[in-house]
């Protein structure tokens, strides 16, 4: 046995179906508005929802070592609402280390896995319960609820890859997704700029 194997044991975490939680629920991020009020489109919207500061998503993180060795995994819970016409969505990254791929496994609701690089390529994943999505290395990821119930999805991706949240945070992502004509609509991002610093 090598000394990282005897380091650390083999494990389960349980998934309850009808909450979308983990049990244990290990390190819990929760994200309402007010941590993601400035990365909508609609600001007066966002500003006018403040008040309420309503729940964004959760995600349930099973705590592991953030090494190569491991396979980081979690649950998010996205809820269902809008900010204008924007959809609730999580505020997305790129990898830290930005060439590690992540799975993303959709168990509840209906949403949609948006992707970009650096370089302003885009692409989207329409997610339904029993869709498998690959993330490649170097493509940021963020998920948007576009149902009327909670979009619930298992991830997993490499134990060192972190999150980069900064460029996005600063630049946006090129492309939206809106409600139009009671419809999930990708729109251009008017405010995208991969050149702001």
């Amino acid at each position: 046995m090598t000394e990282l194997t005897s380091k650390f044991k083999s494990f389960s975490t349980m998934f309850n179906f009808e909450t979308g939680e983990l049990d244990p629920k290990g390190r819990v991020v929760t994200r309402k508005l007010s941590h993601m009020n400035k990365m909508y489109l609609d600001q007066d919207a966002a500003d006018a929802l403040l008040e309420e500061n309503p729940l964004i998503y959760e995600v349930f993180n099973v705590e592991v070592p953030e090494t190569i060795a491991h396979i980081q995994h979690c649950v998010t819970i996205l809820y269902p609402g809008k900010v204008g016409d924007e959809y609730f969505m999580t505020k997305g990254h790129y990898h830290e280390v930005l060439d590690r791929a992540e799975i993303y496994f959709c168990l509840k609701g209906k949403g949609q896995l948006i992707l970009q690089t650096q370089d302003g390529e885009f692409d989207y994943i329409e997610m339904i319960p029993g869709s498998v999505a690959y993330v490649a290395p170097e493509w940021a990821h963020r998920t948007v609820n576009t149902g009327n119930e909670p979009f619930v999805f298992f991830a997993a991706y490499p134990g060192d890859a972190g999150h980069d949240y900064g460029g996005i945070e600063t630049e946006g992502f090129v492309k939206l997704s809106i409600e139009k004509d009671g419809e999930p609509t990708i729109v251009n991002n008017p405010r995208y700029n991969r050149d702001r610093k």
